[in-house]
Order: C-alpha cells, then structure tokens, then sequence
C-alpha cells in the first residue's frame, strides 16, 4: 500500500488478540477522511483492544495496520479510553493542560475556558480533580476535543465516548465529531448507543475465532 491516496487508516487481515488468545482474525477495514467507524460486536470480540493495538498500545502479532499508508504513525491517534488518565491532585485547568500537552499544544487561558465551557465544567478550572464525580472526570478527558483538529491528530479512537453523558452533551459531542471529519479527519469508536453521525460500521462479530 502506498501513501498516495491512501486512507487515514487500513486494517489488512489483521488479528485481535488479548495476550496469546486471538478474539478475532482477519479483519479489514479502510476508514477515510471524512469518516466515522462505528466499531461494534458481541461482548469478548475485542473492540477495546482493536483500539489499543491501533493506539500502538498492544502488539500486532498477525496482519497490517496502515497509518496514511504506513506501517508506522506519522501523527500520533487521539486515544480516549476508559483508562481516563486523570491525576487526582492536580486541577481541572492542569489535568486538561497536560492532555493537550502530550500532543504538542500549550493552550491559553481562552482555551481552557472555552473547553470546559462546552463539555460543562465552567468554573470547575481551579477545582482539584479529586473532588469531582466519575462523570466529571471523564468530561475533562473530553475537553480536549474541542481543541485537536486534523492538522494536530487526524484520527480519532474513541472507546465509549458517550458514556454517562446526558442527552445535550451527546448531541454537542455529536456536531464536535461532525466537524472534526468535516475538517479532514477520521474517527473509529465503540458505543453501545446508537451513533447517528457513523457513515461506516465495523462489526467484529464478523470476524469471531
């Protein structure tokens, strides 16, 4: 596969495998620019590893994996697990700096402000992190969307990204991930609601050992 029109992603006869157990073998997908992957199947088929294999969390042990063409990441993935990743001693304001951070950006107090604004921790910025329901906490995890942008990270690997958020914030969520395709990007995620914006699904149930 070369890198001339190659999609963000593509997936050749790859294997999902926890440890040395293969969940899933075979699987393909090619997900462009401008897409949203709804990536389901039956619980055990391994959607959350297929994440983390394509975070370059895990090892590929069978297949390909293609990032713009390549089998090495040319810009790093957003990944967006259930591992929040949140430090409870430090601010709201601080833990979203340092998420940002990992990805080359230095936000403004602007920044900040307007993040927190969207995913509803207004006033939350000097709170520390600790004193904050599960909920909240993964919305900080979310902040960080409304600032990456293609250029910065094209693709997108969202594990349950709806998860505890209300109808509103759903459907910001929604327009967020509308956009960010819109701009040139591509998202993969797992969602046991529906997603209304997904124009491609990936059912690992296909693909069952």
């Amino acid at each position: 596969m070369t890198e001339l029109h190659a999609p963000l992603l593509a997936l050749d006869k790859l294997t999902v495998q926890r440890g040395e157990i293969p969940l899933c073998e075979g699987v393909k997908l090619e997900l462009s620019a401008g897409h949203i992957c709804h990536l389901i199947g039956a619980n055990g088929t391994g959607k959350t590893t297929l994440l983390m294999q394509l975070a370059g969390l895990l090892p590929v042990i069978t297949g390909s994996i293609y990032y713009q063409g390549l089998q090495t990441l040319p810009i790093q993935p957003l990944y967006v697990s259930h591992q929040l990743g949140i430090h409870p001693s430090l601010t709201v304001a601080q833990n979203l700096t340092f998420l940002l951070n990992l990805y080359g950006i230095t936000p403004n107090v602007i920044d900040i402000d307007e993040a927190l604004a969207w995913v509803g921790l207004q006033g939350f910025e000097t709170i520390s992190s600790s004193h904050l329901s599960a909920g909240q906490t993964r919305r900080i995890t979310l902040a960080r969307l409304y600032l990456l942008t293609p250029p910065v990270t094209p693709l997108w690997l969202l594990d349950e990204p709806f998860t505890a958020l209300d109808v509103d914030m759903v459907a910001r969520m929604e327009t967020r991930l509308r956009e960010f395709t819109d701009a040139g990007g591509a998202i993969i995620m797992t969602s046991h609601q529906p997603v209304g914006v997904a124009n491609q699904v990936l059912d690992l149930s296909d693909y069952m050992v």
